[in-house]
């Protein structure tokens, strides 16, 4: 019973169950694309003269204490194509997983929202209490920086704070939208320059919470200059 629900689950993403091992601690799924041909990236001929094959493995959400991986077996196509200038591509598989990518859409984007909930370490320990694995607060913060936001729309009212990329050594912005709490933007660094051109980018912002520093509350004046500034009760060090 359980192959024929999976089997149905894989059919949404174009995949065919070939077949499943259910182990105490991971459930491993071999499957293989439906589709006879592929589109080429470079000119979007369509193709289906097959290169040759090879093995993609992609971590998926778990399902209950054990983690799910997929291992498809993909194929590479000749372009047939005389004028375009790749002879081969690989078939893409856009609704289950970017190009490239070594985790599923689905626990790439569980792992975003765990990301801008609790940041790097937190993220971590929860990534590896639901059983995605070993997910390190590095890959999580790297996961933060490569969102884009371009969807999201201007805050009203921004927090602008410092935060540690090397406690001690290395520190960067982060901006926060604090009616929708939520993180919308790490700068590479604590400058006024890196706010003002941030805010000219973005304009709108009516308020925004900040601390003392001379960088921030510069940046802001020039970045926003309409925007009414609180800056926090403790004094800069």
């Amino acid at each position: 019973m359980h192959q024929n629900i999976l089997a149905e689950f894989l059919s949404e993403f174009g995949l065919q169950l070939l077949f499943a091992q259910i182990e105490p601690e991971r459930i491993s799924i071999s499957a293989s694309p439906m589709q006879q041909s592929a589109s080429c990236p470079e000119c979007h001929t369509d193709s289906s003269k097959v290169h040759s094959y090879y093995d993609r493995t992609l971590a998926d959400l778990s399902f209950g204490i054990r983690k799910v991986v997929l291992h498809l077996d993909v194929r590479r196509f000749f372009c047939i194509d005389p004028g375009c200038k790749r002879a081969t591509f690989s078939e893409s598989l856009p609704d289950l997983a970017i190009r490239y990518a070594r985790r599923t859409n689905q626990l790439h984007q569980a792992l975003r929202d765990i990301a801008f909930e609790l940041g790097g370490e937190g993220g971590s320990k929860l990534a590896r209490n639901l059983y995605y694995g070993e997910i390190s607060p590095d890959t999580l913060l790297r996961i933060i920086r490569c969102t884009s936001h371009d969807n999201h729309p201007t805050p009203r009212y921004l927090g602008v704070d410092d935060w540690a990329m090397r406690k001690g050594r290395k520190y960067g912005t982060i901006l926060v939208d604090l009616e929708r709490h939520a993180v919308l933007d790490l700068l590479p660094d604590r400058t006024s320059d890196v706010l003002e051109t941030w805010l000219k980018a973005h304009p709108g912002v009516e308020l925004i919470t900040r601390d003392r520093s001379g960088s921030y509350s510069e940046g802001a004046t020039r970045g926003a200059p309409n925007a009414i500034q609180i800056a926090d009760r403790f004094l800069a060090t």
